[in-house]
């Protein structure tokens, strides 16, 4: 009987202290080697402080060029012109894209924000004929739509405090549903809802630090419900296939239909395979549509609009 119960007692040792060394590797060691490197080179700033980073020192810090630390999460912020236009241009690719972090990547997968090379280039490709001018043309009706009923619903707010941020996210969030889904716009919109949803999870553990290993055993509620919505947005999308193909075959649109839904259809029954799409790939771009043009486009009309409230000559 002795023997069992040793061999349990060793495993469970040997579990506890590969967990622990892993976790101080990641918010120790690592963070010590390239703070050291970052030094070397003669960029500096607050020292790394076990689990919290330098977060607080950084609030009262103004540098030029500096390494930041959200907990063992290391940020290098450049501010020099320079470097930012040759950063951003990287001709060379020396300067590949962060890897994104798991719940990032849950909500965008592998689209045209976070991918690199070669599959990069064929969905920016998809996204340059998809709203290239013609197509954009054709997109007007729905925005004018769109925003002819935001318009209607401000009458009642007419002297009255409103939040126009929200009112902006709700616009852009119509817009884009319409122009990317078309006909199959509600089905969008409470996709869409499903990935607003998601992006508040996102949010809120951006910066959460995680022990490796456990999040395998034990998840969080958001952790399942990410999962969850997950696995429900992808069904959603697989439905929402399924019924333009069978319109398609029928002949009540032409090809797949011509919004940004039905361009990525498209791709995806292209029998050239440098231009043929994945099934992933296809819900993976819907996904960076709307995450990544409702945030940009809301805040800009927002700051737009306070702009004009400030300087109303």
């Amino acid at each position: 009987m002795a023997n069992p119960i040793f061999y349990f007692s060793s495993c469970l040792f040997l579990s506890v202290v590969i967990i622990l060394v892993k976790f101080f590797h990641k918010v120790w060691w690592t963070p010590i080697r390239i703070q050291s490197s970052m030094k070397s080179q003669g960029i500096k700033g607050p020292s790394y402080r076990f689990l919290h980073g330098n977060t607080k020192q950084i609030v009262n810090m103004i540098r030029m060029n500096f390494l930041q630390w959200y907990g063992p999460q290391r940020q290098l912020i450049i501010t020099e012109p320079g470097l930012i236009k040759e950063i951003l241009s990287n001709k060379d690719r020396a300067y590949p894209k962060a890897k994104a972090p798991n719940y990032v990547k849950q909500l965008l997968g592998d689209g045209l924000v976070t991918s690199e090379g070669e599959q990069w280039l064929k969905m920016r490709i998809l996204a340059n004929h998809a709203f290239h001018g013609g197509s954009l043309k054709n997109m007007i009706p729905a925005m004018i739509a769109s925003s002819e009923i935001m318009l209607e619903r401000w009458r009642h707010y007419e002297s009255k405090e409103m939040d126009v941020f929200r009112e902006f996210k709700v616009l852009t969030s119509e817009i884009i549903s319409r122009t990317a889904f078309g006909s199959s716009y509600l089905e969008g919109q409470h996709i869409f809802d499903m990935l607003t949803r998601m992006a508040h999870i996102i949010s809120g553990n951006n910066y959460r630090i995680r022990i490796p290993g456990i999040g395998n055993f034990f998840k969080t509620s958001d952790d399942i419900e990410s999962e969850n919505l997950e696995a429900t947005i992808r069904s959603s999308f697989m439905n929402m296939m399924k019924k333009r193909e069978q319109e398609a075959m029928l002949g009540n649109i032409d090809g797949y239909g011509h919004d940004f839904f039905g361009l990525l259809l498209e791709a995806y029954h292209d029998s050239d395979k440098t231009k043929k799409i994945s099934v992933d790939d296809l819900i993976d771009e819907c996904k960076t549509f709307y995450v990544g043009g409702q945030e940009t486009t809301s805040s800009s009309l927002t700051w737009s609009v306070l702009l004009l409230a400030i300087h109303t000559d």
